[in-house]
């Protein structure tokens, strides 16, 4: 993880210096007292909201791919802090921290229990706390199609971009336990990753690399201040966000002394690799040997509504 933070800064860097002879032609700007070089930079923060759509919860029905399985209810904040640099407002370069939570449980469908074949009955849970840096390129329209210094109208103030980018996250799925305990899962292997008996299963890693893309709107607030309101989807390599992605095992796995599963923590990973509140009535979502737990099929994501601002730096007095 050294490593890629060491390479994102080095690539704001390049951006930086690659542009630097250019620094002090005057591009355009605000008023008639201010003017910005082809390279500014911002820093700025933001808050906002966090959610996923994974195996657990999720809305009425059995569980369908993307938004149709979206549950306002598993919001949680988020919040975060970046630093970027921008060619003659067209394109940036952004460098940005974010910490959030996402979260999600069965027990939330009791209200459309009747509909969900079994998902209520299940009755999994997880919470996780996302740490990620992200360097995520920014493409301003508005900008990239018009050169504002060759008309004689002033650039908009508010302005919509794209954007698309490569991160690395960090997340940890947990579960309470009968006392209101927060355990974490990974460790109890509850799909019998790197088992013998489950060849296919491999230990998942709680770092990885994430793709986010999304979309904004900036606003000029001030001649230092910009505000935006933005929308960031993460495209995982995971299904185990959540600790749920295929079929149940069989619970004597856990004392077969070839996986090498610490007998003592057997008991806790009986508890927590099912936790029907009852006999489904749906028949595959039942907690025998291959019984349906979660749908390896789609992958989990995460994704952030927030408000940033943003101080601008580079912007020149007449």
């Amino acid at each position: 993880m050294k490593r890629i933070i060491l390479m994102a800064i080095g690539l704001v860097a390049v951006l930086t210096f690659g542009f630097v002879q250019n620094t002090f032609a005057q591009y355009y700007y605000y008023d008639d007292y201010t003017y910005d070089t082809p390279l500014t930079f911002e820093a700025g923060g933001s808050i906002g909201t966090m959610n996923c759509l994974t195996d657990i919860g999720g809305n009425a029905g059995v569980g369908k791919k993307g938004l149709v399985d979206y549950r306002l209810g598993n919001t949680n904040f988020d919040a975060s802090a970046y630093i970027s640099a921008v060619y003659k407002y067209a394109y940036g370069l952004r460098l940005e921290a974010t910490y959030g939570t996402v979260s999600a449980a069965d027990a939330n469908l009791k209200s459309v229990a009747a509909s969900t074949g079994g998902r209520y009955e299940r009755n999994l849970s997880f919470r996780s706390r996302i740490a990620e840096l992200a360097l995520v390129t920014e493409f301003y329209p508005l900008y990239i199609f018009v050169d504002w210094s060759n008309t004689n109208h002033d650039p908009p103030k508010i302005s919509p971009y794209i954007l698309a980018g490569i991160g690395v996250f960090h997340f940890n799925p947990q579960a309470q336990d009968s006392v209101g305990n927060w355990v974490d899962l990974q460790p109890l292997h509850t799909e019998g990753e790197g088992f013998v008996q489950y060849p296919g299963r491999k230990d998942y890693s709680l770092t990885q690399i994430n793709f986010p893309v999304g979309f904004g709107v900036k606003y000029e607030l001030t001649d230092k201040i910009n505000v935006r309101a933005e929308l960031m989807w993460r495209i995982l390599q995971t299904d185990y966000l959540d600790d749920a992605s295929t079929n149940y095992i069989d619970p004597a796995d856990y004392k077969d002394l070839r996986n090498g599963f610490p007998q003592s923590e057997v008991p806790e990973a009986d508890y927590f690799y099912s936790r029907n509140k009852n006999a489904s009535p749906n028949p595959s979502y039942n907690t025998h040997t291959g019984g349906i737990r979660g749908d390896p099929k789609n992958n989990d994501t995460y994704f952030s509504v927030n408000i940033k601002v943003g101080v601008s730096f580079g912007r020149e007095s007449r």
